[in-house]
């Protein structure tokens, strides 16, 4: 598949290299790819929290959904992706301990808060996998814009492609 970009926690990646854009141990974390089919040019953002209001804005855009988001088109755009051509995927918020108070679900507000950015944006959701309670590692094939997930399911692992 040729070279790998890994991106971390709070971080994020544009790339129209060959090769894979991957992260892995997206619990409640967010992770939002998207491509453009036509330049080929991909992203993958790995966010933390949802929106940087919330917490002060305190620290690296790119750990919160909103801003994250922001940069990462900004990024394609300036490699050539015309944002009327990308296509996002969706991975990961999970919940990954029992909580009472909606508050308290950061999984389900990342998912939230990126589908809402996302729609700001006009950028169609492709394919998804949200939820749940699991981890999920993802990589984006910078050549099809294909997402191959693994993520583990009652102690098994399950691969799939999205």
């Amino acid at each position: 598949m040729g070279m790998e970009i890994r991106v971390g926690i709070g971080d994020y990646a544009v790339s129209k290299r060959k090769g894979v854009i991957s992260t892995y141990g997206l619990g409640s974390c967010v992770g939002v790819t998207l491509y453009d089919p036509v330049t080929k040019v991909g992203g993958l953002l790995h966010a933390l929290l949802p929106e940087a209001n919330s917490y002060n804005g305190k620290g690296n855009p790119a750990k919160y959904v909103d801003t994250g988001l922001q940069l990462l088109i900004r990024d394609m755009i300036k490699q050539g992706a015309l944002k009327s051509r990308i296509r996002a995927k969706l991975f990961g918020g999970s919940q990954m301990f029992m909580l009472s108070n909606e508050n308290l679900q950061i999984g389900k507000r990342n998912v939230e808060a990126a589908k809402r950015e996302l729609k700001k944006y006009k950028i169609p959701i492709v394919a998804e996998d949200t939820g749940g309670k699991g981890g999920r590692t993802i990589r984006l094939s910078l050549e099809t814009g294909e997402v191959f997930m693994k993520k583990v399911l009652s102690g098994n692992v399950v691969e799939v492609r999205l």
